[in-house]
């Protein structure tokens, strides 16, 4: 597997990026930069380490500079200044042949609009990075049938794409960018045009295919709900900068600044908050009940209830015993207000 480092990444569009770059590096903003000389700061000084086989989610409202900076990875867009290392290697140095082998054999890519090649039936479309690859017939055919039947599209292959759902359209794009064995995955706004419950459900998809898989996903949204949901990583953007990385409790419970709690004010901490966050060393009359650390405050509330007992203990992935959970505290911390923290 291969992961992902982002160092130092800018980029401006406009006649003299250079001269651009400059007054950046100087402290000039976004709005002025276009204010008085007509040039867009896209992204602004981005560093990211993206760990082999997790999902880094990107996210931030239209403008942000998300969907520019997944461009970058496979390089669709060319930089300002920056480094985009994978497997040691810097692709933004990478040559044109050496370029177009990263494309077609190292990333995969699913779009917002699903960008299905509508002559095509389901098949042919799951085989075409395979084509690309220049992988046999006999194989393209074995390897797009076994993903048509893991994402679920068993019996519709030979339909076209007008004849599917949005929900069903998604999912042959899932297949065709897993159908080339590629290490990484980009997704962009991938479930962001699909009605609420199948974006649920393509979420669950994502995530039932990722726990084998262990691809190197890089997901961009804005949705902070989906953010939360799949994401082992999350960096928010604000007019091309980063305002906040860290997992889902680090966002949750320290928000970096009242745009980062404006996000997350509304969010049902006890669908995303661990036990883990709230476990004391007090283990006195904790009972014989245990709940791994990584349990949901909800779904920990549901197994006391359930239980009838008021404290559990808190084991790690080796059933050692790390502390202590009390049903009150779970209780508590579902109503809580989320405070800023001081610092940035």
């Amino acid at each position: 597997m291969s992961g992902i480092q982002i160092k130092n990444l800018y980029k401006i569009f406009g006649d003299d990026p250079a001269m651009a770059l400059d007054l950046v590096k100087k402290g000039m903003g976004k709005a002025e930069l276009q204010d008085k000389h007509s040039h867009v700061l896209g992204l602004q000084d981005i560093n990211i380490d993206m760990p082999d086989g997790g999902i880094q989610v990107v996210m931030g409202l239209s403008g942000s500079g998300k969907s520019t900076l997944i461009r970058h990875i496979n390089r669709l867009i060319e930089p300002t200044a920056g480094e985009v290392i994978v497997d040691g290697v810097d692709v933004l140095g990478m040559s044109r042949g050496d370029l177009r082998k990263f494309r077609a054999n190292k990333t995969s890519m699913v779009f917002q609009k699903f960008a299905l090649l509508p002559h095509r039936t389901v098949q042919s479309n799951v085989e075409y990075g395979l084509e690309v690859q220049g992988v046999s017939a006999s194989e393209r055919h074995a390897r797009s049938k076994k993903w048509i039947d893991r994402v679920g599209l068993g019996g519709f292959e030979e339909n076209y794409p007008s004849q599917l759902s949005g929900g069903m359209q998604q999912r042959v794009g899932l297949a065709r960018a897993l159908a080339t064995d590629a290490e990484i995955l980009l997704m962009d706004e991938a479930f962001s045009a699909l009605d609420p419950l199948i974006r649920t459900d393509m979420q669950d998809v994502l995530l039932e295919l990722q726990s084998e898989l262990k691809k190197t996903i890089v997901f961009i949204t804005h949705d902070l709900d989906e953010a939360l949901r799949i994401g082992d990583n999350i960096c928010i953007l604000r007019d091309g900068g980063i305002v906040q990385k860290g997992n889902a409790q680090d966002i949750i419970l320290h928000p970096a600044d009242d745009y980062i709690k404006d996000f997350v004010k509304d969010i049902n901490r006890a669908r995303v908050l661990r036990i883990d966050s709230l476990m004391s060393d007090d283990l006195a009359n904790a009972g014989t009940m245990k709940l791994d650390r990584d349990t949901r405050l909800d779904e920990a509330a549901r197994q006391m209830q359930e239980a009838d007992v008021t404290k559990a203990q808190v084991v790690d992935s080796s059933d050692k015993v790390i502390g202590a959970i009390a049903l009150d505290d779970i209780v508590n911390s579902m109503v809580e207000k989320v405070e800023v923290e001081s610092t940035v």
